[in-house]
């Protein structure tokens, strides 16, 4: 399993959770991704990300127009958010508190993870199967090749360590600097 702990301030958008997530992660914000908040009394989750265009019927809501705040209220409150609707990354996410901000602090920050994230366009769950398995056979045919593809996929991450995490690594991005990035 691999697993991120981080702390936000109350005040992100999911715009910005979005990008302290891909930062926590290692990913590099290729694709799109939609956050699913449960409802009550409602069938279907109520979607936020990026909206595909003005006319989306799917209704998502974009992102950088809601606080986190409005939907994660409870401690043990969850939610999905999806990443890579191609490879399908899903993930739970859970509050686990709500904390005073500690002096002289930056946020966000990352405070806990196991293992390294599986590499951009890898081919999902299945696909990340199969690159662990030829990566660590150096006779493997194709290990010459999906090793020099590793360095173009992950981020600051190479050569790729399937094993290894440290949270002093993460380095987390303005996120209205990579909004700017994204969409001018």
């Amino acid at each position: 399993m691999v697993w991120r702990r981080i702390q936000v301030p109350a005040k992100y958008s999911f715009w910005d959770l979005h990008v302290a997530i891909q930062d926590a992660m290692g990913w590099l914000d290729y694709h799109l991704h939609v956050f699913r908040v449960r409802q009550k009394y409602k069938r279907m989750p109520l979607e936020i990300g990026i909206p595909q265009d003005e006319w989306d019927e799917e209704g998502v809501i974009p992102g950088w127009e809601v606080s986190i705040s409005e939907y994660f209220t409870v401690p043990g409150q969850t939610m999905e958010y999806e990443y890579d609707f191609g490879d399908g990354w899903e993930h739970d996410l859970l509050l686990e508190g709500i904390l005073l901000k500690e002096k002289n602090t930056s946020y966000p920050r990352c405070i806990g993870g196991e293992r390294a994230c599986p590499p951009e366009d890898c081919g999902g769950t299945f696909g990340y199967g199969q690159l662990l398995k030829i990566i660590s056979d150096p006779d493997h045919p194709e290990y010459e090749d999906y090793t020099a593809w590793l360095d173009r996929h992950t981020k600051n991450s190479f050569p790729y360590n399937p094993e290894h995490f440290s949270p002093q690594d993460i380095h987390f991005e303005n996120p209205k600097e990579r909004w700017q990035i994204a969409f001018s």
